[in-house]
């Protein structure tokens, strides 16, 4: 799950940095892709993020090929979650970041990335 969200970060920023469009489905398509190769791609069942606005979802590009395929590019001064997760029985996890894009940068903003798993129970 955490290499799924680091691998569409570095998909964005990559991409932001080198002024090539990026469309929002691609970077789903980053993160499913590195947690199917894990073994867990039946169990990401929502989109990898949201845009974000000034009620929490904005109304910009969402990363997600699952839902729809929003094929909306990714745009200079909006901001977006990268947050997949993955569900067993048992439990679920999800880790989010949000990203910020300016003109040929994405930076992420917010608290400091988490690297480590905290148990929430009832």
């Amino acid at each position: 799950m955490r290499s799924g969200r680091d691998a569409a970060t570095q998909f964005v920023q990559k991409a932001i940095s080198d002024g090539r469009p990026v469309k929002a489905h691609d970077v789903d398509d980053v993160a499913r892709d590195t947690i199917a190769a894990r073994g867990y791609g039946e169990q990401f069942t929502h989109r990898t993020g949201h845009n974000l606005g000034f009620e929490v979802h904005g109304n910009g590009a969402h990363l997600d090929h699952l839902e729809t395929i929003d094929d909306r590019l990714i745009i200079p001064r909006t901001a977006f979650t990268i947050e997949p997760g993955v569900y067993l029985p048992e439990f679920g996890i999800r880790s989010e970041i949000n990203l910020y894009v300016r003109d040929r940068e994405a930076v992420i903003t917010g608290p400091p990335i988490q690297t480590e798993l905290s148990a929430l129970l009832a």
